[in-house]
């Protein structure tokens, strides 16, 4: 039987009574869970050497080595410290709480448990440390894969959407310009921007993921979608400005010297989304939605200033909406 997580997760339970490995690791497989044992501190670091696990169920109080012995020495090494942690324990007080916390344990449950608690603890702690593995290091925001998955979901479900597909216009000279430190704040403050104004003006199923660098993508509703595009450009455009020096918005311009030494002039930054509607399942595969993306926003970046530019043709041609000029 699959997992909740659509595999079959691999979890250690680490305890020195025999009667409660068995019971966690019967419920735990019942449940979908691959499950392997240790009695003891240094059994477990073994295990997780010969074969690193998803999840770990640490008992604090053992023989050999404790639980917080152990957590230290898997945090500490970057081979291991990403294997989330779960504390078991019968000091159920704050001291030993704070402690195994500062350890580095993700969770904590107290013995006796109720099985009900510690599978919903574990499937919390799976699902945090699958997101975060899948999530954007800079943003925090969903990933490639998220994104695939989320937008895979929708054509599965034959379900009205809209993708829109969010890059920041002139951001090579901009980073090149002001360096990577302030590139990357541009970044985060555009990832603040798009969650906030999906916040504002979406519902309750958008999904915002971060495809890499500068380029963002929103899945929503074809009744929330113009309201969060135009939301967006509108905040981009009243807040990017903080990230520039005043003497550049005077001038309305950088200069970068190019390969060559010769100086180019780019604008400033700006915002292009580009904004897909899948009705009646038209686009039935992913590639097909980044395809007429990558089409849509290659015309927005003709056009000055913010713009949003959706499927709305004329002679062949995307037509500009919702485009909001620099003030």
């Amino acid at each position: 039987m699959a997992g909740p997580l659509g595999k079959n997760p691999r979890i250690l339970v680490v305890d020195d009574e025999k009667h409660i490995r068995k019971i966690v690791r019967f419920q735990l497989e019942k449940a979908g869970y691959t499950v392997e044992t240790a009695e003891d501190g240094v059994q477990a670091l073994k295990a997780v050497e010969a074969s690193p696990p998803d999840l770990i169920l640490l008992d604090l109080m053992m023989p050999n080595m404790d639980g917080h012995e152990v957590c230290r020495h898997l945090k500490a090494d970057y081979q291991t410290g990403h294997i989330p942690v779960i504390m078991v324990t019968a000091k159920a007080n704050l001291e030993n709480k704070l402690q195994g916390l500062e350890d580095g344990a993700n969770d904590y449950i107290a013995k006796p448990f109720a099985m009900t608690e510690l599978l919903m603890r574990v499937k919390n702690v799976l699902h945090w440390s699958q997101f975060q593995r899948q999530a954007n290091p800079l943003t925090g925001l969903p990933g490639n894969v998220s994104i695939e998955k989320e937008v895979e979901r929708r054509i599965t479900n034959n379900g009205n959407f809209v993708f829109m597909y969010a890059d920041i216009d002139n951001f090579k000279a901009f980073n090149d310009y002001y360096g990577y430190r302030r590139g990357d704040d541009a970044i985060k403050l555009t990832a603040e921007i798009i969650t906030e104004a999906v916040k504002v003006a979406g519902g309750g199923d958008d999904f915002v993921g971060h495809v890499g660098g500068d380029d963002f993508v929103i899945v929503s509703t074809p009744e929330n979608s113009d309201s969060i595009a135009s939301t967006i450009v509108k905040m981009f455009d009243e807040r990017i400005v903080h990230l520039l020096d005043k003497e550049d918005i005077e001038r309305g311009y950088v200069e970068v010297i190019n390969r060559k030494g010769t100086v180019d002039r780019f604008p400033l930054l700006t915002m292009t989304i580009a904004v897909v509607k899948n009705s009646a399942g038209k686009l039935d595969h992913i590639a097909r939605i980044s395809d007429t993306a990558s089409e849509l926003k290659r015309y927005g970046k003709t056009l000055e200033g913010s713009v949003v530019v959706k499927e709305r043709r004329k002679d062949g041609q995307p037509l500009p909406v919702g485009r909001l000029e620099k003030s």
